[in-house]
């Protein structure tokens, strides 16, 4: 797969995750790993894929399986987005450059964060599909500014994070005093002089940086005005509710993203994948489901899609195998989840997308 040192012997995401924790600096790697507080559910996400069997089938032919869908309308080549992860230059010099070429290649979407550290022009020339996340800043001027340009560079969905108001205490962050190292920037807020994470004196730049500028007055409203300003389909992100997924599609959302943000703001939510069947056949058929957090194997895949999620999202293995090879590790790290869910789909007796029930989980 690659000759960079490391990269050929890893198997798994897993794999990928030890190289890159041996090799990445104690700042980067503790803000990709962390969660909030106890990491308990940070830790609960993975363990609802591990206790959740697969009741498979038998006498299927599964000679032939197709691994593609649509998301949003747009053709990918399996159910497996990249989710939006802030800052990949500190994983790899060329950052989400190396991440979106990779996209490209495994011919899938990916989600590029508004905490870039490459501008979104630069990305969309590299990327395949392009989807962008959101956070909404206290200047809405800045923010109304940001999703235009976002527009124009070619973005075909807009990702509304509603999880993140105020920035979940990740106690590693603390110690580590973060902040962006000299020469990197959130390059997409430069213009608005939002680009700087700031150096404390204690405690996490992030989560100044949060509290100074983005708005905790979030509200459903701003999604009805999110969509006034843009004709972009919106996804609202970090949805652990029923309610909340009716309401958001009330409000005017294209798709909902279960999601407690990888377990990096309130500790004790619920699992994704434990609250996923309730929010799919909460929506029905008015939205598509996505959901991120834990996943690590192709059999988490099959998991999520029988439980009513039409993708997932995956969010820090991408980080890991930039990591350790930069738009290879990404690469790998795509290929490795597709031939996963590929003999997974076969051994579940699942020849297409389509034949991913509910059944295979709930018998």
């Amino acid at each position: 797969m690659s000759d960079l040192p490391g990269l050929a012997t890893a198997i798994n995401l897993f794999d990928l995750e030890r190289l890159a924790v041996e090799r990445l600096p104690p700042l980067a790697r503790d803000y990709y790993a962390s969660g909030a507080d106890d990491e308990i559910t940070l830790r609960e996400n993975r363990a609802a894929f591990e206790r959740t069997p697969l009741h498979y089938r038998v006498l299927v032919d599964v000679s032939r399986r197709d691994l593609a869908t649509r998301v949003l309308g747009e053709p990918v080549a399996m159910p497996v987005l990249i989710a939006p992860t802030a800052f990949h230059r500190l994983a790899h010099p060329d950052g989400e450059l190396a991440t979106a070429r990779a996209a490209r290649t495994a011919g899938t979407v990916m989600i590029l964060s508004t905490l870039s550290t490459v501008g979104i022009e630069d990305v969309a020339a590299a990327a395949g599909p392009l989807w962008f996340q959101l956070y909404v800043y206290r200047d809405r001027g800045a923010t109304e500014a940001l999703v235009r340009r976002v527009e124009a560079a070619g973005a075909r969905a807009l990702v509304l994070t509603v999880d993140a108001q105020v920035l979940g205490r990740r106690e590693r962050d603390v110690r580590n005093r973060f902040a962006l190292p000299a020469g990197l920037s959130i390059e997409n807020m430069l213009a608005h002089g939002m680009g700087a994470v700031p150096s404390p004196a204690q405690g996490s730049g992030l989560a100044a940086y949060f509290a100074s500028l983005l708005d905790p007055a979030l509200s459903w409203r701003d999604l009805e005005w999110l969509r006034s300003i843009s004709r972009l389909p919106v996804v609202v992100k970090g949805i652990v509710r029923a309610d909340d997924a009716r309401r958001a599609v009330d409000h005017g959302a294209s798709a909902i993203a279960v999601s407690n943000h990888g377990g990096r703001q309130l500790d004790t939510a619920p699992a994704s994948l434990d609250v996923l069947a309730r929010i799919a056949d909460a929506v029905a058929d008015r939205a598509e489901i996505f959901l991120d957090g834990g996943v690590r194997r192709g059999t988490d895949v099959v998991k999520a899609l029988a439980l009513g999620a039409r993708a997932v999202l995956l969010g820090r293995p991408i980080l890991w195998g930039l990591a350790v090879g930069g738009e290879a590790g990404v690469t790998a790290a795509l290929s490795m989840v597709r031939d996963e869910l590929d003999r997974a789909m076969a051994l579940s007796g699942c020849p297409g997308i389509a034949a991913i029930t509910r059944d295979l989980v709930r018998p």
